[in-house]
C-alpha cells in the first residue's frame, strides 16, 4: 500500500495547541496529563462526547483511573478535523486492533510538515505491520517515530519518575517530543532504531503472560529471571530477524520495559498470565479486564510470522500452546526445561 500524498498546510494551530493525543485510554489520558502537568498546552482526543463532558466538567476519566482527578488544563474533544489542524504534535495512543482505522482518520487531516508520534505497543494482525508502518501506509507525514519504554500507566499518573525511548529517523521528531516531557517526571531518550523499539513494546507483552503464568502457579523470582532472561534473548533474536539494531534490546524499550510488565501487578499482560494459569478462562479474562491485553495478539502474530522468517523461539511456542492450544502452563513450563539447554550467547540457534 502507498503512503498517501502530502496535503497543504493548514492554518496554525487553534489557541497555541502545542501537542494532540489520540487516545482516552489509560496510556492516552496519562501521557496528556503529564503534558498537562508539565504546563504544555494539550488537547487528548476521545471517540465518545460522554467521556469528553467527563474529562472537561468533572476532570475525571473514572473508567481507567476511577480515583483520580485530572488537571483542570487539560481539555478533551470528540472534534479530530479541529484539533488536528496545525498542531505541530500529534501523539496517537490506541490499542493496535482499532490502530489502523484511528491512523486513517487523523490522515484525513494530517500534513506532511506535522510530528506524528505513537505509543502502541502491538502488531497488526494478519499483516505482522508495525504501527510506524501503517502511519506511513494511511497518513502523508513523514516526520514518524515511537515512544516505547517502561511506563505503567498507574505510576505516571502518580509522578513517579519514568524513562523511555522516542525513535525515530528524524532527529527533529525526538528533539520535540523530549522538549514537550522535558522537566516532567517522563524522561525521554533519543534512538534512530525505529524497528528495535516497536518490536520491543510488542514482544515484552509475550514473555509477560509467561511470567505473569509462572507467578500465578507460586513459581519464584528465580524463575521469572530465567523466563525474563531468556525472553530478551528471543525477542532480540526476533527483532534482528526484521532489521532491529540488537543493542536496542539492552535499553529502556527492551529489558527495561521487560522488567517493569513482567514483574509488575500493574501489567495487564502480566495480571492476565497469573489469572489464565489459576484456571481462569482467557475470554473472560479479557473480557473483564476492560482493556486491551496487547500480549495476546501479539503471541499469535509473531508465532505466525516466525515460521515464515524460519525462527525457533520456543518461549513464544509456549504461551501460543498454553493461551490457543488447549495446553497446561505448568506443562510446557517443564518441557522448557527439558530442553537441551545451549550456550548463553545464542550460538545455539533458538534454544531456551
Amino acid at each position: 500500500m502507498k503512503a498517501r500524498s502530502a496535503k497543504k498546510k493548514p492554518a496554525a494551530a487553534p489557541s497555541g495547541l502545542e501537542a494532540l493525543v489520540v487516545g482516552g485510554g489509560s496510556f492516552g489520558t496519562a501521557l496528556a496529563t503529564l503534558l498537562a502537568r508539565n504546563r504544555r498546552k494539550v488537547r487528548l482526543w476521545v471517540r465518545r462526547e460522554e467521556q469528553a463532558q467527563e474529562i472537561n466538567r468533572r476532570h475525571t476519566n473514572k473508567a481507567y483511573f476511577p480515583e483520580l482527578k485530572l488537571p483542570p488544563n487539560l481539555e478533551a474533544t470528540t472534534d479530530l478535523a479541529g484539533s488536528i489542524a496545525g498542531v505541530p504534535f500529534v501523539l496517537i495512543a490506541v490499542p493496535s486492533k482499532g490502530f489502523r482505522e484511528v491512523a486513517r482518520q487523523v490522515g484525513d487531516y494530517l500534513t506532511g510538515d506535522q510530528v506524528l508520534v505513537h505509543s502502541t505497543k502491538g502488531i497488526e494482525p494478519g499483516t505482522f505491520k508495525r504501527m510506524s508502518e501503517i502511519l506511513r501506509e494511511e497518513t502523508c507525514a513523514l516526520k514518524i517515530g515511537v515512544i516505547s519504554g517502561p511506563s505503567l500507566s498507574e505510576e505516571l499518573m502518580a509522578g513517579n519518575p519514568a524513562g523511555a525511548t522516542v525513535a525515530s529517523h528524524y532527529e527533529e521528531v525526538a528533539r520535540k517530543a523530549q522538549s514537550l516531557f522535558a522537566g516532567s517526571p517522563f524522561r525521554l531518550y533519543a534512538g534512530s532504531d525505529v524497528i528495535g523499539t516497536e518490536i520491543g513494546g510488542a514482544f515484552k507483552n509475550i514473555i509477560a503472560l509467561m511470567s505473569g503464568a509462572a507467578h500465578g502457579l507460586g513459581f519464584g523470582d528465580n524463575t521469572k529471571a530465567l523466563i525474563v532472561t531468556r525472553g530478551l534473548y528471543e525477542m532480540t533474536l526476533y527483532g534482528c530477524a526484521l532489521g532491529a539494531d540488537p543493542v536496542t534490546f539492552t535499553g529502556l524499550a527492551g529489558i527495561g520495559d521487560l522488567m517493569a510488565t513482567c514483574s509488575s501487578t500493574l501489567s495487564r499482560n502480566f495480571r492476565t498470565g497469573m489469572r489464565f494459569s489459576k484456571g481462569e478462562k482467557l475470554e473472560d479474562i479479557l473480557q473483564s479486564s476492560g482493556q486491551v491485553v496487547e500480549g495476546v495478539s501479539a503471541t499469535r502474530s509473531v508465532q505466525e510470522q516466525s515460521k515464515i522468517l524460519g525462527l525457533d523461539l520456543p518461549m513464544v511456542r509456549a504461551v501460543h500452546g498454553a493461551f490457543f492450544e488447549g495446553q497446561r502452563v505448568q506443562d510446557l513450563l517443564h518441557r522448557l526445561m527439558e530442553r537441551t539447554p545451549g550456550r548463553e550467547n545464542g550460538r545455539s540457534k533458538g534454544s531456551f
